[in-house]
């Protein structure tokens, strides 16, 4: 899941391999700084993940494109991780039908934030809300996501 969020925000594998490493080098280095109460390893480690892609796209500059190294290789010596493609593919449709319980101005502020790398006020202007609107979205509509990722009879995180 840390994979295709850093894939989704850079848009390149290379980029977002580096950024789950680092986000998850930071994550051991600092682990302290994690607080249950706040939420899950889960969506702590994930949101590292996220700040870190941002952060790469935004110091992004223009490259020269190289071809991918696989494009050469013959079919038999690519190898596919298959649990890692299943897992990638429930994570994705977990999050896609939860994206989908939540409104579409409050769907659209979560992807221009977190797979578009914009700010809240980018946000306000691109969408001509006012930046306490796109605030509220934005905050309703991940509460919106967390109860609809929430495992069935999980309670609230640091509810007791």
């Amino acid at each position: 899941m840390a994979f295709s969020i850093a894939y989704r925000i850079t848009g390149d594998r290379s980029a977002a391999e580096d950024v789950v490493q680092d986000a998850f080098l930071g994550a051991w280095r600092n682990a302290g700084r994690y607080v249950d109460a706040r939420g899950s390893v889960r969506t702590w480690l994930l949101s590292i993940v996220h700040h870190r892609a941002i952060d790469a796209i935004r110091r992004r500059r223009p490259t020269v494109e190289l071809p991918d190294a696989d494009t050469n290789l013959p079919d038999t010596l690519r190898l596919s991780d298959t649990w890692a493609d299943v897992e990638l593919r429930l994570d994705r449709e977990a999050v896609r039908a939860a994206m989908t319980s939540i409104s579409a101005v409050q769907r659209e502020a979560i992807e221009l934030a977190y797979f578009g790398g914009l700010t809240q006020t980018e946000i306000a202007e691109r969408t001509n809300a006012p930046l306490g609107t796109v605030k509220g979205r934005l905050r309703l509509g991940l509460q919106g996501l967390r109860a609809a990722l929430r495992p069935p009879g999980a309670g609230e995180p640091g509810g007791g």
